[in-house]
């Protein structure tokens, strides 16, 4: 799929991008404000929790991966079959391009067209740019679960957000 504006296209996310999705992964991990982790996984780690079939990364026309996104089942309960979380980090120097925007489409079409309904996530209240493109891809807010978890010594909300498709029934 490639995207208008951006110059990038978008691709499944596979083992020939580890390296430059964990690197950025990393450099969302050294901000502060995109997750409790403190270290990128091992691709074999992160290969093994991600959704083969629902992990995109974006390319620009080098094919230097500008972000990815990736969703893990939330359980293996079967209720929870049309449930996936997700994450997306993009390359701070390829910000504000759409590039989030882009990978979110991408998740969402792969997410429907396999039965899911629903994506969420959990996002720092502090991270504003992250909840408005998830805004404008069409999550909502759910609520904040406050003080949930210590993140370098401090006690820290996350803002539960989720999609809904109305594609499935």
């Amino acid at each position: 799929m490639v995207s208008g504006a951006l110059s990038a296209v978008v691709v499944p996310l596979a083992a020939e991008h580890a390296e430059q999705v964990l690197a950025i992964y990393q450099a969302g991990i050294d901000e502060g404000n995109a997750t409790f982790e403190t270290a990128a996984p091992s691709w074999e780690a992160f290969d093994a929790a991600k959704l083969p079939e629902h992990r995109f990364a974006a390319l620009d026309a080098d094919g230097a991966v500008l972000g990815w996104v990736a969703a893990s089942r939330v359980s293996d309960r079967c209720a929870y079959a049309g449930v996936v979380e997700h994450s997306v980090y993009v390359d701070p120097a390829a910000r504000g391009r759409g590039i989030a925007s882009a990978l979110l489409k991408a998740l969402i079409d792969s997410t429907e067209r396999a039965g899911i309904w629903t994506i969420q996530s959990g996002i720092f209240p502090e991270n504003t740019a992250s909840l408005a493109v998830h805004q404008r891809a069409g999550f909502r807010v759910i609520g904040t679960r406050e003080r949930i978890g210590r993140h370098h010594g401090v006690w820290r909300d996350v803002v539960l957000v989720e999609r809904r498709s109305p594609a499935i029934d």
